[in-house]
């Protein structure tokens, strides 16, 4: 049993470095001028049993250590950002739901989601500013949703979206998994057009006296609990720049630009060390984080230097790989991250 885990770790690993490579990068120049991730894409990550990478080996899971998923996410995240975004958020469902006490919840979708046959979405940012966007009403039947998310990735792509919501008399962060067709006029999305991973198909979100009963909920914690696993949270938003260095590099080494490519990843090694030594401090994680963001900025700009005008060309893989780093400024960002982050570029 040990061996054929172990096997099964690995061929996750090589699957990841393939599906990147082989038919993810190929494709997103295609997924950005389009705005459309394709199917086959999904179904490669399925069929791989990429869906499944979080989820814990007591509960069928191929029991990842921490560092093999974040190595994962930056792979395929290298691959396609749009792609490895929307996919990036289906993972804190999987866990969600590996851990819920909720059981009918979880028989009725945890052996789906895993296996990629469901897809997945969040919605928790409404209850992260004081006062909340997103609340939470108890009936008698359960609760009553209320509220805007103001980014939500994936929409007409993922099956079910899990929406956090923050009760009104206790503060305690109510999460529950809904449908995303739900009776009309207690959804409303507006399209955002974003300048790189448009194909993530993100929108911003209302909600009006939606319905929650109690058997969709998935967890209730208190506020302190929500914001302390908030940092695993920022830890994987972390794979966005790194991943994006990992591309930035490899196209260096292509063009024979060994020295800036070595020197680039030793800098994300640096990153990478903090990143995850910043797992029980908040604010080194936060700094971390906003290193990570500007890494990737240097390394897109590093690889349009080095490919000279044909980089200014739009749509060229120089040209996008620097609206995804400048995307990875602000994506999941904090309002710490961004103090930070404008401190670092302006010299303060």
């Amino acid at each position: 049993m040990t061996a054929d885990l172990d096997n099964r770790r690995t061929r996750l690993l090589a699957d990841a470095y393939r599906i990147a490579d082989d038919v993810l990068f190929p494709a997103a120049a295609e997924v950005d001028r389009s705005g459309h991730i394709p199917a086959a894409h999904w179904t490669e990550l399925a069929d791989a049993g990429l869906f499944g990478i979080a989820a814990p080996e007591e509960a069928g899971g191929p029991g990842l250590g921490f560092e093999q998923v974040v190595e994962i996410l930056e792979v395929i995240v290298s691959g396609c950002l749009s792609t490895g975004f929307t996919w990036l958020q289906h993972h804190g469902v999987v866990i969600s739901l590996a851990g819920t006490t909720n059981t009918a919840l979880r028989d009725e979708l945890y052996d789906d989601a895993r296996a990629g046959r469901i897809r997945a979405g969040v919605a928790y940012a409404g209850v992260v500013p004081t006062p909340p966007r997103m609340r939470a009403t108890r009936t008698d039947q359960g609760w009553v949703f209320d509220g805007h998310a103001p980014f939500v990735s994936g929409w007409g792509i993922v099956d079910v979206l899990q929406v956090s919501a923050r009760d009104v008399d206790t503060d305690d962060v109510i999460a529950a998994i809904v449908p995303i067709d739900p009776t009309p006029g207690q959804i409303a999305v507006s399209p955002l057009h974003l300048g790189a991973a448009d194909a993530s198909h993100t929108v911003s979100l209302s909600v009006t006296g939606l319905p929650v009963t109690d058997d969709r909920v998935v967890s209730r914690v208190t506020l302190d609990d929500f914001f302390a696993g908030q940092n695993i949270g920022i830890r994987l938003n972390g794979t966005l720049p790194l991943g994006l260095l990992r591309r930035c590099t490899a196209l260096l080494d292509t063009s024979g630009h060994d020295d800036a490519a070595r020197a680039l990843r030793e800098r994300g090694g640096v990153v990478r060390t903090r990143l995850d030594g910043g797992l029980a401090d908040a604010d080194a994680l936060i700094a971390a984080r906003a290193e990570a963001a500007e890494l990737a900025m240097d390394a897109a700009g590093t690889l349009i230097a080095a490919d000279g005008g044909r980089a200014l060309l739009r749509g060229s893989t120089p040209e996008r790989l620097a609206r995804e780093a400048v995307f990875t400024l602000v994506a999941a960002s904090r309002p710490q991250l961004k103090d930070l982050l404008v401190e670092r570029f302006s010299g303060l």
